[in-house]
């Protein structure tokens, strides 16, 4: 009997109470009109209520690609578990995701939980275990002592417990059901057998499918094309069809945010490097020339979405593949894709060119296990005690995504971003930089408004660490910030340390400039978000 039906006929039979886990990487593997079937339904019903909702990673673009925003309706949602939230502003209404409207005020329990937890808890309620034990995020946000990955006030629940294990301290995060799974792949036949040859990522698909089937739950795919039975080489089937219980196919699913469909990004075709366009001259690009400059070949490196994600396409730019050196470079993300060059943006999360896609768990195994040795990062504030904040803060509720298990097990790590944020300018001028005006939020603060990671207990253990802005480099010690770099054109007291809300450690007695062709591209001026 086939398995094909219609999205409506596929979430009609979802019952009020479910907890339905969903997977998607912002727009990428999104089973989009799944979820805004679901969303219609309850709309047009006011049901299935008080639905539990898993995302292992943040799932659409909350514009285009919906995804998350679909199902942020009070009522519907009575609790969120993400290993990441999308908070942008809508440039056509100039307002942030309904999902952050719903955790701002207090209306849903919501819960952050970084991606390697929520991509390993999986494989605990696929086995039925009592559930996930780790020692990654000890003393971070997802700690109890810490909030617990609590994000609103209404999420009282323990979700996440620290125990002792052989005198030792892990965080364990307790097994339970998943009633319905949300999975996106390139094809089905007519039993369910799905493939992925189409796609850029794998993600959490495998493993939602087996935790939702080992839960006796449903599992419903969305898919782009239907196939015959029997025309695909088994290999090539990733998810036997006993394990899928209805196929919704739409033909015109985006690949993601503004990319229909490109071969490129799975490795159907190769695109030549110089088709890609130049990144406009900014103080991000500033940054991620700078960190450009720590990369190393045959070291495997990942890349954090912003400033970071920028630093495999200024490279390109720069001419650094120009005669064949690209496949001496190792360059993922948290996301599985690995070779090619990292993309930023809207299509951060895939690479372009890739050599392979690994599936989204046991990319966390790799990151986990120390394999990713070099780490570019974002950060959004840094303390004085050697704290770093990418989760929350201000009025952005981002989670930490795959921050936490990435910086706890590389070498060395780079933390990127500008100085300032909040309508910073710049202008570039004879080799040097300028601000025209700072930015209305400082970035180092004396304490961190969330704790997602402790660098100095980093440094204790052996890692080195710096941080790289536009105007200034710092290292990292587990004393505190050492300026060693500064931007010419730049004061080192009025554009630097007047802009820090507490001192560094010291100005290191070998003060140095940045490269000056990191500023003299012939723009005038430019702007950081």
């Amino acid at each position: 009997m086939s398995k094909i039906v219609d999205a409506v006929t596929a979430v009609a039979s979802i019952p009020d109470g479910s907890s339905v886990g969903c997977v998607g990487v912002i727009g990428w593997v999104t089973p989009d009109t799944l979820l805004k079937a679901l969303g219609d339904r309850f709309r047009k019903e006011a049901a299935p209520r008080n639905l539990t909702f898993y995302f292992p990673v943040g799932t659409g673009d909350a514009q285009g690609i919906k995804g998350m925003d679909h199902v942020a309706q009070e009522g519907l949602m009575k609790r969120i578990v993400g290993g990441s939230y999308i908070n942008p502003v809508d440039p056509a209404t100039g307002k942030r995701p309904e999902l952050m409207r719903l955790i701002r005020e207090n209306k849903i329990e919501a819960y952050s939980w970084p991606i390697g937890a929520t991509m390993h808890w999986l494989r605990e309620v696929a086995r039925r275990s009592p559930g996930y034990m780790t020692r990654v995020g000890l003393d971070t946000y997802i700690d109890p002592k810490n909030g617990g990955g609590r994000f609103t006030e209404r999420a009282k629940d323990d979700l996440v417990k620290r125990i002792e294990f052989e005198g030792q301290p892990y965080l364990f995060y307790p097994a339970w059901k998943l009633d319905i799974a949300f999975i996106c792949a390139s094809s089905s036949d007519e039993y369910g057998n799905l493939s992925f040859e189409n796609d850029a990522l794998v993600s959490s698909n495998i493993a939602l499918a087996l935790a939702v089937k080992a839960s006796g739950g449903r599992v419903i795919a969305q898919v782009r094309r239907q196939t015959a039975h029997g025309t695909r080489p088994a290999s090539e089937v990733r998810i036997p069809g006993m394990f899928v219980d209805a196929v919704v196919i739409d033909p015109e699913m985006m690949m993601t945010t503004d990319v229909k469909f490109d071969p490129a990004y799975f490795g159907g075709m190769r695109k030549p490097l110089s088709q890609l366009p130049p990144i406009p001259m900014s103080a991000d690009k500033v940054v991620a020339m700078r960190a450009a400059k720590e990369v190393r070949k045959r070291e495997l490196s990942i890349f954090g979405f912003g400033a970071a994600a920028d630093v495999p396409l200024v490279m390109a730019e720069q001419g650094k593949f120009a005669t064949g050196e690209l496949p001496d470079y190792w360059f993922t993300t948290e996301h599985g894709s690995y070779g090619g060059i990292v993309m930023s943006g809207w299509q951060f999360s895939a690479n372009l060119n890739p050599d392979a896609i690994l599936d989204g768990i046991y990319q966390f195994d790799a990151i986990d296990g120390g394999l990713c040795e070099f780490a570019a990062l974002a950060f959004a504030q840094f303390d004085e005690k050697g704290n770093v904040n990418v989760s929350k803060f201000g009025v952005a509720n981002p989670g930490a995504g795959g921050f936490i298990d990435i910086a706890e097990n590389a070498k060395r790590l780079i933390f990127t971003g500008t100085f300032t944020t909040g309508g910073l300018e710049v202008a570039f001028e004879n080799g040097g930089l300028r601000i025209i005006k700072e930015g209305k939020v400082r970035k180092f603060v004396p304490a961190v408004e969330h704790l997602t990671y402790s660098v100095s207990s980093g440094i204790l253990r052996g890692q080195t660490a710096k941080v790289v802005t536009e105007r200034a480099v710092f290292d990292v010690t587990a004393k505190g910030l050492v300026l060693t770099e500064i931007a010419p054109g730049i004061d080192v007291r009025r554009d630097v340390l007047d802009q820090m809300e507490f001192a560094p450690l010291h100005i290191s007695d070998q003060l140095k400039e940045m490269d000056a062709a990191f500023f003299s591209e012939p723009v005038a001026k430019a702007q950081a978000s």
